[in-house]
Order: structure tokens, then C-alpha cells, then sequence
């Protein structure tokens, strides 16, 4: 395997991490795919909630009800350890929304950092033009 497709397949990996804490929001879930000190963004310009503790109880605080969702994402590319995910997430209210999510793998794969941005699909509006 080489290190691109070893890379991906730790993506792949954190991906699956990333939907089972969702779904569970259990605690050693979370503290499973962040390293001690991580970094999570939940929008690129926001500040980063920091170490895996802070993930945890920031994590639990905005969670999403068991089967209030649904996500469907798949790596779409790697750069040495970066790695970048594409999701569709929607939720039983009616929201949905587009997801790229940047990660940077640790050497054991969980993530370094976490950064999520995502567009709004059910705010959507017609282009102006301009």
C-alpha cells in the first residue's frame, strides 16, 4: 500500500470514528478520534475549541439527537496528512447542509485539527447576477 493509499484509508477510518461519536455522542467516541490536544473548528473563522476535553464537553453541549440525521461523506483527496471529506448532512426538520471538512491526521490517525465549513442547502436561493 503506498503512503497515499495508507492515508486514505486512515481518512476512511477517522471518517467512520467521526459517524459513530455522532450517532452515540459518548464521550470516549469523541476523545477516540481527536488527540489530546486537537483542535476543532466548527466554522473557519471561529475560534478553535482546544484539547480534547474542551471537544468533549463543546461536543456534548451542541449534540444532535440520535437519529435526528442523516450524513453521507466520503474522502475526496489527501495532502500528507491533511485530509479532505465531502458530507451531505440532513436533518429530520428539513435542514440540510453541503460539508468540507479539513482534517489533519496524527500518526495513530485521530485528528490534530478540525476544520468544518459548510453552505446552508436549505436556505439556497436563486443567483442574482451580480
Amino acid at each position: 500500500m503506498s503512503d497515499r493509499e495508507s492515508i486514505i484509508a486512515d481518512a476512511q477510518r477517522w471518517l467512520d470514528g467521526y459517524r459513530r461519536a455522532w450517532a452515540s455522542n459518548d464521550a470516549d467516541d469523541i476523545r477516540a478520534i481527536f488527540t489530546d490536544d486537537a483542535e476543532y473548528r466548527y466554522e473557519p473563522w471561529g475560534d478553535p475549541v482546544r484539547g480534547q476535553d474542551a471537544i468533549v464537553a463543546s461536543w456534548l453541549v451542541r449534540q444532535d439527537d440520535p437519529g435526528s440525521w442523516s450524513f453521507e461523506g466520503r474522502v475526496i483527496g489527501v495532502d500528507g496528512p491533511l485530509a479532505f471529506i465531502q458530507g451531505e448532512t440532513t436533518y429530520a426538520s428539513g435542514r440540510s447542509y453541503s460539508n468540507l471538512w479539513v482534517v489533519t491526521l496524527a500518526d495513530d490517525g485521530r485528528a490534530d485539527a478540525f476544520t468544518e465549513w459548510y453552505m446552508d442547502r436549505s436556505k439556497a436561493s436563486e443567483p442574482t447576477g451580480d
